[in-house]
């Protein structure tokens, strides 16, 4: 077995199901979601794919009016603010490549260094989408949080901004150790039972 691929495959497989669970929150699953606010009394968590509340769907709009706030800040543009609600399709697919380094990873550590070759440039795809989508989530989010706030109602981050920036810790982790893992040290077969 490849010990040098191993640890590049556990963080990768820790950065897979953290960018999922990130995925599947709000309004799919309640309790995964970027930003917990209480607007007049009704508890909202926004996620990818929408808030509570609203339907399913990529893209949707954080308009002062569609969340149920009454205070609008005209210094915000709403069609960049929805339009960023679209880049948050990234999350599915950073889990995506990051899933396929974990397929290469499993050939990685089988003694194929194709396959931790593989594993650490779809890793560092993975890392370059989270890096991206976290940046963006922070910016988005933060806006969003401080409107709620200006309104005079309460918003916090949720736990999927902290899960996507533990995917993006562990896949560069992931991909350092695998790049480790292309150096390391692979055996032929049969190589201790040859005579000298």
């Amino acid at each position: 077995m490849a010990a040098a691929a191993t640890p590049g495959l556990f963080f990768c497989i820790a950065a897979t199901v953290l960018l999922i669970i990130a995925t599947v929150s709000a309004p799919v699953w309640d309790a995964v979601s970027f930003l917990d606010a209480n607007i007049n009394g009704r508890e909202v968590h926004f996620g990818v794919f929408g808030y509570t509340g609203s339907g399913t769907k990529l893209g949707y709009s954080l308009a002062p009016q569609d969340i149920g706030i009454g205070y609008d800040d005209s210094r915000v543009n709403n069609v960049i603010l929805k339009n960023l609600t679209y880049v948050l399709i990234l999350h599915p697919i950073a889990a995506g490549f990051a899933f396929i380094a974990v397929v290469f990873g499993i050939c990685g550590a089988a003694n194929h260094r194709s396959g931790t070759i593989i594993m650490a440039i779809a890793s560092a795809m993975a890392t370059v989408l989270t890096l991206v989508v976290w940046v963006i989530d922070m910016v988005l989010w933060g806006i969003t949080r401080n409107r709620i706030r200006n309104a005079g109602d309460s918003a916090q981050y949720g736990n999927a901004n902290w899960m996507v920036l533990g995917a993006l810790i562990a896949l560069v982790v992931g991909f350092c150790t695998s790049i480790c893992g292309v150096c390391g040290r692979y055996s032929r077969r049969g190589r201790y039972n040859e005579k000298v």
